[in-house]
């Protein structure tokens, strides 16, 4: 039987989107058609100023690496405040999927609180 691989996993070549290790912040992952959607927290930047707050990033990998699929603020995870403060990339931007995309992100974000 295989092994399951979830994007945590270091191996190689495996990076987030923004280029940063894939352990770096990693909460979950789900599938959702042929795709893996991942789901970490981006701490605070402090290195600018004013510091930067820190986000939610949900990458999507369907076989041809990380790309952003969306972020959101850590204190929009309220399922009321939270559809106003995404901000989807590119062509997920009012997508079908968009929906179910971040209620199973908002589980992953749930479990990992527990």
């Amino acid at each position: 039987m295989g092994k399951t691989i979830s994007a945590a996993d270091e191996g190689g070549h495996r990076f987030r989107s923004d280029g940063r290790s894939c352990a770096e912040g990693f909460i979950g992952d789900f599938v959702r058609g042929p795709a893996l959607f991942s789901v970490y927290l981006v701490p605070p930047d402090q290195s600018v100023y004013p510091n930067e707050p820190g986000y939610y990033l949900i990458d999507v990998d369907d076989g041809v690496g990380a790309r952003e699929c969306c972020r959101f603020n850590v204190a929009a995870v309220e399922p009321d405040a939270l559809d106003a403060a995404v901000v989807w990339n590119g062509a997920w931007n009012n997508d079908p999927w968009c929906g179910g995309i971040l209620e199973r992100a908002r589980a992953e974000i749930a479990d990992a609180k527990r």
